[in-house]
């Protein structure tokens, strides 16, 4: 094949966002200089689960984990200089995608932009938020309906923009086996697609069908990677012919963007997660016929903190390598007739379809939310115990662990801080955008949105007005707050303790003698202040110290540190154990640690997990955090035995 005749590869993009729109505008158009062919945004959590960044649970987490968009104004800086019309724009966006998706709109026609031309994606995967991430807001059913209403819009509106992009990237960082991804993504998919089917003319909804696209994980197990690509292709064919009729081959295509995994950086030996990342970007780039549309990245040091501009670029530099260096979009596909790996992919079609008939069986996804989120915290716990028991080799964690120091880490640059600043800036220019608005413009609008959330209407045309007139995010999150109600998820953690016994005598052992000197089954409360909703660690801690005997008090995401020290007063735990991964760590522990002094609960010792720099942690130690881990501390028996100590001794 002739280089003319070569195809396109995927598009090339990085997840950023960071600070500010401002600073994140400047990253992008730096990035888009550099060759990268599209925009992916990653906003804050604030941004993600609808509030404003004055909010009290916005405290600590502007600007950390994404970029903070309040109102059309961030919007509107957030992309200045880059014609909207021109761009391909991935919004990693799901309870508040009906508004991002507004200012977005609301923006590109400031720009004099034909709005029908806009290309890009928005999330809209709620159904993963209520299993893995946690930036829900409304029930179930309520988000059902505005993930639709989007694709309803959008079909006669935005023609190219794809309304849904069905999220298992969550689901295998959660711990999903490659069975359940499959199986939980495309149960999503049909949970939308039998949803949507009311609101689009029958001639219209094979292209529908066609515009829904997915957004998946691979792992480092690549050829099992590269096989459930090729299940997800079959499948979801299969699954559009036979369950909708879809007769076009063309909207039967499985269409994908993928980030390779997270999960599985490292913060020991950080350098070898640059191996990692290219390995298990072949899975998704290797077979013609399960080819990505669109790769993303993550830095080598995303286990350390938050990457530069120069480690994103690396990363940007490994897919144009592959692309235009090497000759693989010269052949077709390379795997076809392999009976190795047709072997491989009717074995994970054939799991997932088992899996598939038992969510069904429920009553579709948004029914078995319980359940899918239980087998992902099982199937998580299997994971951390097999690398703890060294079943799962992982290279510089548990075998090969002496290592020269890395000189990648070496000095204060290796990680980027996210500004300090950033936070009282967002608020002061939050507070000028409503001195300045209409006010009555923009009551009108919300009262205008609150009707048609609560008749049935579609909420997109209100939203779009409303963004136009000024109002903010937590203004719209409100409104959906009050005409669907607030949603709390299942934790997937049981109560009781599980059948698992091998590796835990000793710490059984241990818990029951510290009980017993206590006078009552010793107790962990286990809470995640702020609004980070990687709750997998939190999970993960809870269910061992479960399995391990202890009594445990874990009542999910998203709580304030009034509402852990209020949890602390009323159940008496020996120990407190706080997660956060948004970064927001200092202020948030800070916070709960003044109150509890306040409240008289300094007794409790307070440890503390998350992706915590060094200095930072000799920070938390000074405030009087007890232990500190981060992701290197991953044999969790050992955290166990920590908390047993710390309940023995009193200078602890």
């Amino acid at each position: 094949m002739s280089a003319s005749n070569t195809p396109r590869p995927w598009l090339f993009r990085t997840y950023a966002g960071h600070s500010t729109a401002a600073a994140s505008n400047a990253l992008y158009r730096d990035n888009l200089a550099k060759g990268q062919t599209g925009l992916s945004v990653a906003f804050d959590l604030p941004t993600q689960t609808g509030y404003d960044s004055d909010h009290v649970l916005a405290k600590g987490e502007v600007g950390k984990v994404g970029v903070p968009v309040s109102h059309l104004g961030d919007m509107r800086a957030l992309f200045a200089d880059i014609p909207l019309e021109q761009m391909n724009t991935s919004m990693t966006i799901n309870a508040t995608a009906p508004w991002l998706l507004s200012l977005y709109i609301a923006a590109a026609e400031e720009q004099s932009a034909d709005v029908s031309k806009l290309q890009g994606t928005v999330q809209n995967d709620i159904i993963k938020e209520y299993l893995s991430r946690g930036t829900y807001i409304c029930p179930p059913k309520p988000s059902l309906r505005m993930i639709t209403d989007i694709a309803a819009y959008t079909r006669e509106h935005l023609p190219r923009w794809n309304p849904m992009n069905v999220c298992s990237y969550h689901l295998q960082e959660a711990g999903a086996t490659p069975e359940e991804e499959l199986a939980f993504a495309l149960a999503t998919a049909t949970a939308v697609l039998d949803d949507l089917k009311g609101k689009v003319p029958d001639e219209h909804f094979p292209a529908m069908v066609g515009r829904i696209s997915f957004f998946v994980n691979a792992g480092i197990r690549f050829v099992t990677e590269m096989c459930k690509m090729r299940a997800f292709v079959e499948l979801w064919d299969e699954i559009t012919r036979e369950r909708y009729g879809v007769e076009d081959p063309k909207f039967r295509r499985f269409r994908y963007g993928v980030q390779v995994n997270s999960l599985g950086l490292t913060e020991q030996q950080p350098e070898n997660n640059v191996y990692r990342i290219l390995i298990e970007m072949l899975a998704v780039t290797l077979s013609k016929n399960a080819r990505a549309r669109a790769v993303q990245l993550p830095a080598w040091n995303e286990a350390l903190g938050l990457p530069r501009p120069w480690d994103q670029q690396w990363s940007l530099r490994m897919q144009q390598i592959l692309a235009y260096e090497t000759d693989l979009l010269e052949y077709d596909d390379l795997f076809d007739g392999n009976p190795a790996i047709t072997r491989k992919v009717e074995e994970l079609k054939a799991g997932a379809r088992a899996e598939l008939a038992q969510i069904d069986g429920m009553g579709g996804a948004v029914a078995a939310i319980d359940y899918m989120k239980s087998r992902l915290v099982e199937s998580n716990a299997a994971r951390i115990a097999k690398i703890e028991a060294r079943e799962t080799t992982v290279v510089g964690v548990n075998r090969w662990t002496e290592a020269a120091p890395s000189p990648l880490t070496a000095g204060d640059g290796s990680i980027m801080v996210a500004d300090p600043a950033a936070e009282a800036d967002q608020i002061a220019r939050l507070n000028a955008w409503r001195a300045e608005r209409d006010d009555a413009a923009v009551q009108k609008a919300l009262a205008d949105l609150r009707a048609a959330a609560k008749s049935g209407e579609n909420i997109m045309p209100a939203s779009i007005a409303a963004a136009r007139a000024g109002a903010t995010t937590g203004e719209w999150g409100q409104v959906v707050r009050d005409a669907f109600g607030q949603y709390r998820g299942p934790t997937g953690v049981s109560k009781n303790p599980s059948n698992r016994t091998e590796g835990l005598e000793d710490i059984r052992a241990q818990v029951d003698a510290a009980s017993d000197r206590l006078g009552r089954r010793l107790k962990l409360l286990v809470g995640k202040p702020g609004l980070d909703g990687h709750s997998n660690g939190a999970e993960q801690i809870a269910t061992r110290a479960r399995d391990c005997g202890m009594d445990i008090t874990y009542d999910g995401i998203r709580m304030t540190p009034a509402e852990i020290v209020e949890s602390a007063k009323k159940d008496g735990p020996h120990v407190i154990g706080l997660s956060i991964l948004s970064g927001s760590h200092i202020p948030l522990i800070a916070d709960l640690m003044q109150q509890l002094k306040d409240a008289g609960l300094t007794d409790i010792p307070v440890i503390a997990g998350g992706i915590i720099p060094e200095d930072d942690a000799m920070d938390l130690r000074k405030m009087g955090v007890a232990r500190v881990y981060t992701p290197k501390d991953f044999e969790l028996n050992k955290i166990m035995a920590d908390i047993v100590t710390l309940v023995d001794s009193p200078d602890r």
